[in-house]
């Protein structure tokens, strides 16, 4: 009632002019017609394909070599583990607010220790154009990456342990009995992780929003925020809805193709 309802009317509202008060007036495929001319709605999707190109990738090989190690008898793994998962239960506002701290251009201690070693014209960060959406995906790195390595965590142990000491009889080393047993016998637990990881990164708002608001200009203005622009600062529901439809759109494809690819590898 309350996800799906709203979710089958935006498939009608895409196609009106609606601000939210009164009925909405069916205008085709107007909405659609003035995305192909809209550059700020360009913008925001090249936006949302950079971060989720370099977050999704990352974060993928961050989580699991961090599940790997920690799958170790190392002393106070479950401290270590803990703390690489608690970024992701802390509040998104207080995390932001705190790199934004760090970010700061003048007095921010990331730019003192670059200074410190050397480099005289540290990034600005948050407060550039060109570095505000890599200063983005660390933060989103780094506080999903614990997560992911805990779905990890538990795939690996879920893998016999006969399989890896079979592989030691047949004189496999640690590159092989990691690409012919861990990786082919994580594939389910990767397959479900790089679907969240996708669908996550195409919907990143909140962090964004807190950051940086899209800015500055519209250097890290994504698809999710300008759809919350347009709706709900705008009341432009319709053209909103139709961005929406696309966004929709992009993730499916992304997502049955990840599917496809899945299935073939089982197979």
């Amino acid at each position: 009632l309350l996800t799906l309802g709203p979710v089958l009317a935006l498939f009608y509202i895409a196609f009106t002019k609606w601000t939210a008060f009164g009925s909405p007036q069916f205008t085709g495929l107007d909405n659609f017609r003035r995305l192909m001319g809209d550059s700020t709605f360009w913008t925001a999707l090249l936006n949302t394909l950079y971060y989720a190109g370099v977050h999704i990738p990352v974060t993928l090989v961050l989580s699991l070599g961090l599940a790997m190690l920690l799958n170790q008898k190392l002393r106070g793994r479950a401290f270590f583990r803990s703390a690489a998962f608690f970024p992701y239960f802390t509040s998104i506002v207080a995390v932001a607010q705190v790199w934004n701290m760090l970010f700061a251009p003048e007095f921010g201690p990331i730019n003192q220790f670059l200074r410190f070693i050397g480099l005289d014209n540290p990034p600005d960060w948050v407060a550039s154009s060109t570095w505000a959406m890599p200063a983005v995906i660390v933060v989103s790195i780094w506080r999903e990456t614990g997560y992911y390595m805990l779905l990890f965590l538990a795939g690996l142990q879920a893998i016999p342990p006969e399989l890896h000491e079979a592989a030691k009889v047949d004189g496999a080393n640690w590159f092989q009995r990691l690409w012919n047993v861990t990786v082919p016998c994580l594939r389910p637990t990767t397959f479900f992780v790089t679907v969240m990881l996708t669908i996550g990164s195409f919907k990143v708002l909140d962090l964004i929003l807190v950051m940086t608001n899209g800015g500055p200009g519209t250097s890290t203005l994504v698809l999710s925020q300008y759809i919350y622009r347009m709706g709900f600062e705008r009341n432009d529901f319709g053209y909103a809805s139709a961005v929406s439809l696309v966004l929709f759109g992009l993730c499916m494809v992304v997502t049955i193709t990840q599917f496809v690819y899945n299935r073939r590898k089982e197979r």
